[in-house]
C-alpha cells in the first residue's frame, strides 16, 4: 500500500506540485518578499533593542539610556519594515521581469511607480483663521503650530502590510503591460549605436506611459479606493490565516508534501508568506504603540515553536541520533547532522536518514510539529508565553531565536526547550524502530 501512495505521489503530485512552485508569479511573490528579509530580521532587531527597558532592571544605566532615546531607535523601524511593501514591489517586479528575459531594472522600477500611484497624497489643511489668531497670544499653541508639517502627506499605512496585496497586483500587472509592449513591438527602439542604459530608457517609455494613464485613471480621477477594496476581500483571509485550524492545516500540507520529497514549505510559503508578513507587521505596529498585540500566527510562530531544527521539528530527531543510536550509520549520521540541527539546518537529516519516503519515520516527522503548534498556540493565546514581535535571524538555535522574537520573553525560551523535548519523544519510538532495521542490515551486510 505504502509503495502504491508513494509511486502516486511521485506520478501525480510531485511534478504538478514542483511546477506550481517555481509558476513565474508566485516565484515573483515569494522572492519579492524573501529579499526583504535582511530589512525584516535587522529592523526586528531594533525594535527587540528599543524595548529591552521591559525587561531590564529600571536602575541601570543602559536601561535609562534606551528609554530616553526609544523613539529615534525605532526610527529605523518606521523607514525600513513599517513601509515593507514598498521593498517587496520592486522585488517583485525584478523577479517577474527577469523570468521573461526581460531587463529586471526597469520591471521593478515599473512595479514601483504603479504601486505608488494607487497612494493618493492628501494635503495638509492649513490651521482655521481662528486657531491662528489665538495662536498670536498663546506662545504654546503658536510653537506646536509651527511644528506641524506642511504641503502633502502620504497614508502610510498602504506602504507597509495593509498595501501588500495591491503591491501584488500593481507588480503584476506593470511587468505585464511591459512584457506586452516589449513582445508586440508597440515601443520606442533606438538605432543600435545609442548606449544600452540610454536604449533601455526609451524602451520603456511605452509601458510607463500606459501604467501612468491606466493606474492614475482609475485611483486618481475616477477615485476608486482600490486599498479599501483588496482589504475587504482579503481580510477573512488575513482572519483564516490567524486561526488553529489554518495553523494545523499549513503545517500538516508542508509536513505531507515533504515526506514524498516535494518542498513543502516552499510550496506553501509560496501562498502563505504575504499573509504572514501582514500578520507580523500588525504586531509590531502594535507594539511600536504600547497596544496589544492582535496575531499568533506570522511566520515567527512557525520558526521558533512549530518547526524547530528545520521542517519536522528535526531537532528531535537529531538527539535520537546523536544519544540513542546503535547502527553505525545512524551513529555517524548524528555526530555529522546534530550541529546544523540545532541551526535549524535539516537536510542532512531528511535526506541522510532518510526522512523522505521513510514509513517509517514519516509518523513523527508529521505529527511532531503538529503537537509543537498545538502546544504554542494554546500557551501563546492563553498569555503563557508573548505573541512573537520580532523576525530573528533563523540559523539562531530555538530557544534564543525564540526570546528574541517575542521581545526577550524567557518564557519562550523555557517554551522551546519543552517542544523539543516533546519533538524528541515523539520521535524516540519510530527512531529505536528504524534504527534496529538498520542494525539489522548492517549486521546481515557484515
Amino acid at each position: 500500500m505504502f509503495t502504491k501512495l508513494s509511486e502516486f505521489m511521485d506520478q501525480k503530485l510531485s511534478t504538478p506540485m514542483a511546477k506550481l512552485a517555481e509558476q513565474r508569479h508566485l516565484r515573483a511573490i515569494r522572492d519579492g518578499i524573501i529579499a526583504t528579509l535582511p530589512i525584516i530580521i535587522v529592523s526586528s532587531m531594533f525594535m527587540v533593542i528599543a524595548f529591552l527597558p521591559n525587561s531590564m532592571p529600571a536602575s541601570w544605566g543602559i536601561t535609562q539610556f534606551i528609554k530616553a532615546n526609544q523613539a529615534t531607535i525605532l526610527l529605523p523601524y518606521r523607514v525600513s519594515m513599517y513601509i515593507m511593501t514598498l521593498y517587496a514591489v520592486f522585488g517583485m517586479g525584478y523577479s517577474l521581469s527577469k523570468s521573461y528575459d526581460l531587463d529586471g531594472l526597469s520591471g521593478g522600477i515599473l512595479a514601483e511607480l504603479c504601486f505608488l500611484l494607487t497612494i493618493i497624497p492628501t494635503a495638509i489643511g492649513a490651521a482655521p483663521a481662528s486657531v491662528a489668531e489665538l495662536a498670536q497670544t498663546n506662545a504654546e499653541l503658536s510653537t506646536y503650530l509651527s511644528t506641524l508639517p506642511a504641503g502633502f502627506v502620504m497614508p502610510m499605512a498602504n506602504l507597509g502590510s495593509a498595501g501588500m496585496f495591491i503591491g501584488i497586483l500593481a507588480s503584476f500587472f506593470a511587468v505585464e503591460v511591459y512584457r506586452f509592449t516589449q513582445k508586440s513591438g508597440f515601443r520606442i527602439s533606438m538605432p543600435p549605436q545609442v548606449p544600452e542604459s540610454v536604449a533601455r530608457s526609451f524602451e520603456s517609455l511605452t509601458p510607463t506611459l500606459i501604467v501612468f494613464l491606466v493606474t492614475a485613471t482609475i485611483t486618481m480621477f475616477l477615485k476608486v479606493n482600490v486599498h479599501g477594496i483588496i482589504a475587504t476581500i482579503v481580510k477573512p483571509l488575513i482572519s483564516g490565516a490567524d486561526s488553529l485550524p489554518s495553523v494545523l492545516l499549513i503545517v500538516l500540507l508542508c509536513q505531507f508534501f515533504w515526506s514524498f520529497g516535494i518542498h513543502g514549505w516552499s510550496i506553501v510559503g509560496s501562498l502563505a508568506r504575504p499573509l504572514w508578513l501582514v500578520l507580523l507587521d500588525q504586531n509590531t505596529a502594535a507594539f511600536a504603540a504600547g497596544q496589544a498585540l492582535p496575531t499568533i500566527a506570522s511566520e515567527p510562530f512557525y520558526q521558533w515553536f512549530v518547526m524547530i531544527g528545520g521542517a519536522g521539528s528535526t531537532i528531535g530527531m537529531a538527539i535520537c541520533l546523536l544519544l540513542f543510536s546503535k547502527s553505525q550509520y545512524l551513529k555517524t549520521l548524528g555526530k555529522t547532522a546534530f550541529l546544523p540541527a540545532v541551526f535549524n539546518i535539516n537536510e542532512p537529516i531528511i535526506f541522510g536518514t532518510p526522512m523522505v519516503m521513510n514509513p517509517t519515520l514519516m509518523i513523527p516527522f508529521i505529527f511532531a510539529p503538529i503537537a509543537n503548534s498545538l502546544i504554542a498556540w494554546f500557551a501563546t493565546s492563553a498569555g503563557l508565553v508573548n505573541r512573537v514581535v520580532a523576525t530573528a535571524p533563523w540559523t539562531l538555535p530555538g530557544p534564543i531565536g525564540a526570546f528574541l522574537a517575542t521581545n526577550s520573553d524567557w518564557r519562550a525560551a523555557v517554551l522551546s526547550i519543552v517542544l523539543i523535548t516533546l519533538s524528541t519523544l515523539i520521535y524516540l519510538p519510530f527512531f529505536k524502530m528504524y534504527d534496529k532495521q538498520m542494525l539489522d542490515e548492517e549486521t546481515k551486510a557484515n
